[in-house]
């Protein structure tokens, strides 16, 4: 959706309610610190909206809701929500960000911090809320240091708060994770982290990284004229491998 649309929608909202503010929560609330961004984070068509005075009237907005001749009219619509729809780190109402002044008929829209809702979508956690937490760290709209802040003020059990931040990590890439939280040892040309925390596939996949790297610098200094790290090696020989590599793991 674009901002003109959320603000078409606030301003239905406030005809029928009488109500002058609304708080946004769910994708749209990007609209907040980035109005009309242009790709699929904000492609939803509904605006999840809680009326803030009279919180009772935020119902009356079935009547643009979806399937609704409001709905079918324009393609979008309003979702009348509560405050139990999302799961919020403490704090959130002091975070609210506005809505740019828009053609709302002086209707407010009050939008979550991009941070605060996305720590929503990876409590949800459905299929779409996992393209959408991603794209928001790809995108540099979210900082990992924030999400994990804000996870630890989140009303959430362990279980839950320890399977959102795998699932942070990987938004942001394993070495990311590995270079914040593991203990780095140099060891000549490689360098060995703690592993852990990582899964079976991660640590294949770092494996194979590593004996990637050390085969590639083997050839090169063979063919520069270095000394062999084998004596036995000839030069025109193609190095060979020894053992079981990450690929025979790979075939089982």
């Amino acid at each position: 959706m674009k901002k003109r649309e959320v603000d078409h929608v606030l301003r239905a909202a406030g005809r029928i309610t009488g109500e002058k503010q609304f708080i946004i929560i769910g994708s749209q609330s990007l609209h907040g610190k980035y109005p009309d961004l242009p790709d699929s984070l904000v492609k939803s068509f509904e605006v999840d909206l809680i009326a803030t005075k009279n919180a009772d009237r935020t119902e009356w907005l079935n009547v643009i809701g979806v399937y609704s001749p409001f709905h079918e009219s324009f393609g979008y619509y309003a979702d009348p929500v509560d405050h139990k729809t999302a799961t919020l780190p403490k704090g959130w109402k002091g975070r609210l960000v506005n809505l740019p002044i828009g053609d709302t008929e002086g209707v407010q829209g009050l939008c979550l911090d991009p941070h605060d809702l996305a720590i929503a979508k990876y409590v949800a956690r459905r299929e779409k809320d996992i393209v959408f937490t991603r794209e928001l760290a790809k995108r540099e709209i979210v900082s990992r240091d924030r999400l994990l802040a804000l996870l630890d003020q989140t009303p959430v059990s362990e279980e839950v708060r320890g399977r959102i931040h795998t699932h942070i990590a990987k938004d942001f890439g394993v070495q990311k994770e590995l270079d914040g939280a593991q203990p780095r040892h140099e060891t000549g040309h490689e360098s060995v982290r703690a592993t852990g925390s990582l899964s079976l596939e991660e640590i294949r996949a770092q494996a194979r990284k590593d004996w990637l790297q050390l085969r590639q610098q083997q050839r090169g200094e063979s063919l520069s004229g270095n000394p062999d790290r084998n004596p036995g090696l000839r030069h025109d020989d193609p190095l060979k491998d020894h053992g079981r590599s990450i690929d025979d793991d790979e075939r089982e």
